[in-house]
């Protein structure tokens, strides 16, 4: 069987990133996809034209997406064949995630409607438009996932990954004292272990 695998970064990450999961999956072919675009209605045209163009002539596809990837991903590819995922840190809920950062910077649903977009001093651009397309859209996946999260992610809390793994039926492994930012060497070890015994 012929089987693709593709990778996606989370923010601040590359496609080059893909190559850390090459051995991991050494009978098949895997790839990075350097996605440009930022917000997710974007977003969804250009990771479902990635996926149409890559997929072709293989049996099956697995997806790996980090972080703000798997947001993506679900949010794009949820009508695509997808034999398998693997998330590491998903962000599973985009709305918690905004209003979190707009209560950070003191930014109420009113302001951020009149004036659309607001720069705050932690780096983050709020941005009306993008709090509304979540809330329009809420997230349906349906393929065979499982979840890798940190017991220290900052981003996204254990409540939340538990009630999102239950809802879509997603096995669920936390490292205790993991990070949302796997990165260190015993983080991608386990990380690898992870993948390996699934």
């Amino acid at each position: 069987m012929k089987r693709l695998v593709i990778y996606v970064h989370g923010k601040g990450g590359s496609a080059e990133e893909s190559i850390h999961y090459q051995p991991l999956f050494a009978e098949s072919d895997v790839i990075g996809f350097d996605y440009k675009s930022q917000n997710p209605w974007e977003v969804k045209n250009e990771f479902s034209c990635f996926y149409d163009l890559h997929s072709k002539g293989y049996d099956s596809v697995i997806l790996i997406a980090n972080s703000i990837g798997a947001f993506l991903s679900m949010n794009s590819l949820s009508d695509k064949q997808i034999e398998k995922a693997y998330f590491i840190s998903p962000i599973v809920n985009m709305e918690k995630l905004i209003t979190d950062m707009m209560m950070l910077a003191k930014v109420t649903e009113y302001e951020l409607r009149g004036k659309k977009e607001i720069q705050t001093d932690f780096g983050e651009t709020l941005s009306w438009n993008y709090l509304c397309y979540v809330r329009e859209h809420p997230v349906v996946w349906t393929a065979p996932t499982h979840i890798l999260y940190g017991e220290q992610d900052n981003l996204t809390s254990y409540k939340a990954i538990c009630e999102f793994a239950n809802r879509i039926k997603a096995s669920l492994t936390v490292m205790k004292n993991g990070e949302h930012w796997f990165h260190t060497e015993e983080q991608m070890k386990f990380l690898d272990n992870w993948i390996c015994c699934l």
